[in-house]
């Protein structure tokens, strides 16, 4: 199993290689924006996936789509974190930690 670093690294190396197409193909380097902005249509994408699984509609490959959009928003989950200088295993683990503390707070 990968640790969240190694898959920063690969999802970088796939972010350099877009890169180079999009200048090769005359297209400027995508922004954060524009990686947030893609993360957003991913995200639309996961949840008619989502409301396939549930018998709602009806998706061919639904099992592989849904794993390919939930790959698409990692990856650019990542790329965010890396722009924006997160160490998202790291805060990953602190949130966790403040949302179990709170849950176990709650009286019942």
């Amino acid at each position: 199993m990968s640790d969240i670093k190694e898959l920063q690294g690969v999802a970088l190396e796939v972010q350099q290689e877009y890169a180079e197409l999009n200048r090769k193909k005359g297209h400027r380097e995508w922004t954060a924006k524009d990686y947030a902005l893609g993360l957003m249509g991913d995200m639309g994408s996961l949840m008619k996936l989502i409301t396939a699984k549930d018998n709602l509609r009806k998706i061919e490959d639904v099992d592989a789509r849904l794993a390919h959009e939930l790959a698409d928003c990692l990856w650019s989950l990542l790329i965010l974190a890396r722009k924006y200088n997160v160490d998202l295993e790291k805060e990953f683990h602190k949130t966790m930690n403040e949302i179990q503390v709170r849950i176990r707070e709650v009286k019942v």
